[in-house]
């Protein structure tokens, strides 16, 4: 009768303990890396007939590579550089970083575009991935023209 009741004694600090252990494994088995980290760079205002540069440095934290799609898009058509679309190999240690220069004449709101997609020949033996949950990323920033 003893035993039985040292045991219901230590009922609630058993339930407590199994609860904190219970919480600490689901912690433990979330995905907490990011399928795409995106910097989006362009000045905030420019000149008319200016030539602008916009930056996008594209990262990852999978272990897998990924072919990768990058673009720029805009509200008013631009034209040039501006529709340039690149696509490369995008590894956990080789991030990678796309130029476009060209001149706009009116005020645009631009957005940097990353579609992961389905290639061969891109990336070495052909080994990438494509997430399920996700494969379009984008930025959107505005240029101001004065």
């Amino acid at each position: 009768m003893r035993l039985l009741q040292f045991l219901f004694r230590a009922s609630p600090a058993t339930l407590l303990l199994v609860l904190c252990l219970h919480l600490g494994a689901n912690k433990a088995q979330e995905n907490t890396r990011r399928i795409i980290i995106q910097n989006f760079e362009i000045p905030t205002t420019a000149n008319r007939d200016e030539e602008v540069t916009a930056t996008l440095q594209v990262k990852t934290e999978l272990k897998e590579c990924m072919v990768v799609k990058a673009y720029l898009t805009s509200d008013v058509p631009v034209e040039g550089a501006f529709n340039y679309r690149y696509t490369r190999c995008l590894c956990d240690d080789y991030p990678n970083t796309y130029y476009w220069d060209f001149h706009t004449n009116r005020t645009v709101k631009i957005a940097a575009v990353v579609d992961i997609i389905r290639e061969l020949g891109i990336c070495p033996n052909d080994d990438a991935v494509t997430p399920i949950s996700k494969n379009r990323f984008y930025t959107i920033k505005t240029l101001v023209v004065a």
